[in-house]
């Protein structure tokens, strides 16, 4: 029995097509195979089969590669749609200031130095700028942005991607985000002042959000400007500020706002038994009898939490216009101290001071003397100006006492008391 002949198919111009289809010489080809071997007389079925099976191979062997590259080629128009879509986007907002690592709800979003968060628009071939031109003064919308967008650092998404990862509020709840959500931009400069989070980041599974600035509107023909994104950040609910610490502290702080003491925890009450209420207290008792603070807070206190309630409280800048003298009455040793009673000059004639890193040995000897009398009496320091005595005070960071630890740990003072000045 002859076999049909096949009419070729019509040239449409598809190349993906011409790819899958079979070329016309190997189906003219596979036919004569199946007419050689459907011809042969006294075959059984099981026979026929056989000979049939190298040819079904073959032939499926082609339909997979032909369904692998017609699935091939339609995966990726989406990158090419990309890279088309971000073609041309060369103008782009970008976040000049980022924002800090925990940010309460309630509270305005402020750079991590404290300072409003800004906003430019730039050329990104350049990297120049575009403070004028119709294009400086056009509207942008902050935005919340889940903060797995762009953690690739990529900087290619487009429109539709950045709009999808935008959060909106849970439901039930006050918009995510209030205040001033819309900012116009001067001279290419927008500032970001009164943007409040209403709901923290806990709900979403990285726990961070990012902010985003996008144009509010744009005309059909205009150019399209990339959107910014900042950093990610957590968002905590107000209240746990009332018990965040404080970096670095400061001296008038309470001294639960240092690292590994909890507000009315156990050493937060140890210290305030023994009169230390503040960050000042606490570092005049560690530079005066840091054996006397070790022991308030519990002898079972590890190295590891000594250390490190010591070098968050050692981050605290003393207060340059604090001072006080104190003078031996065996040596004729005058001592000059700070605002937490570290001694920074010493006196032996009563009238030029040296830095107590410039002492000798033996002058050494008589300082830690004289030092063991003032810790014993320091209710009779002296509140002076030290510019009267020394000139020009010198940097904060020269007035910081040394870390303390077993091997310079000041003599110590089992009889530590007294009021301080």
């Amino acid at each position: 029995m002859m076999l049909p002949t096949k009419r070729p198919a019509p040239d449409h111009g598809d190349d993906e097509r011409n790819e899958v289809m079979v070329p016309e010489p190997k189906r003219r080809t596979n036919l004569k195979n199946i007419r050689n071997i459907l011809g042969v007389g006294g075959l059984s079925f099981n026979k026929i089969v056989l000979n049939l099976e190298p040819m079904l191979r073959i032939w499926v062997h082609e339909a997979v590669e032909a369904a692998i590259r017609s699935s091939i080629h339609p995966s990726s128009r989406p990158s090419l749609n990309r890279i088309e879509a971000s073609r041309g986007r060369r103008l782009q907002l970008r976040f000049v200031d980022k924002p800090p690592s925990t940010i309460f709800t309630g509270s305005k979003v402020e750079a991590a130095n404290g300072n409003p968060i800004r906003i430019i628009l730039v050329d990104a071939t350049s990297q120049a700028m575009v403070s004028s031109g119709s294009l400086s003064s056009i509207k942008v919308e902050i935005v919340v942005l889940n903060g797995e967008f762009s953690t690739d650092e990529r900087q290619d998404w487009t429109e539709n991607e950045f709009n999808a990862s935008v959060l909106r509020e849970r439901d039930g709840r006050r918009p995510l985000v209030t205040g001033d959500l819309n900012i116009t931009l001067v001279d290419g400069v927008g500032t970001v002042d009164n943007v409040i989070f209403t709901d923290n980041s806990s709900w979403i599974r990285c726990r961070k959000f990012r902010l985003g600035a996008r144009i509010v509107q744009r005309s059909a023909g205009e150019v399209t400007i990339r959107e910014a994104t900042s950093d990610a950040f957590m968002v905590k609910d107000h209240r746990g500020e009332l018990y965040k610490k404080h970096y670095p502290p400061l001296l008038h702080d309470e001294v639960w706002r240092l690292e590994r003491i909890a507000k009315d925890g156990a050493f937060h009450k140890r210290l305030a038994d023994k009169n230390v209420h503040t960050v000042k207290d606490f570092l005049r008792l560690l530079v005066t009898d840091p054996m006397a603070l070790r022991n308030i807070l519990g002898g079972g206190i590890s190295n590891r939490v000594w250390e490190t309630i010591i070098e968050h409280a050692l981050s605290c800048v003393p207060d340059d216009d604090e001072w006080y003298t104190y003078h031996g009455t065996a040596q004729r040793v005058g001592l000059l101290l700070n605002s937490i009673y570290k001694v920074v000059e010493v006196t032996f004639d009563g009238q030029d001071y040296l830095p107590v890193e410039n002492l000798t040995f033996s002058q050494q000897l008589l300082v830690e003397d004289a030092k063991r009398q003032a810790y014993k009496n320091v209710w009779n320091l002296i509140p002076v100006d030290r510019r009267a005595i020394t000139g020009p005070s010198m940097p904060f960071t020269d007035l910081l006492p040394e870390p303390v630890g077993t091997s310079n740990l000041l003599l110590q003072q089992p009889d530590f008391s007294g009021t301080r000045p």
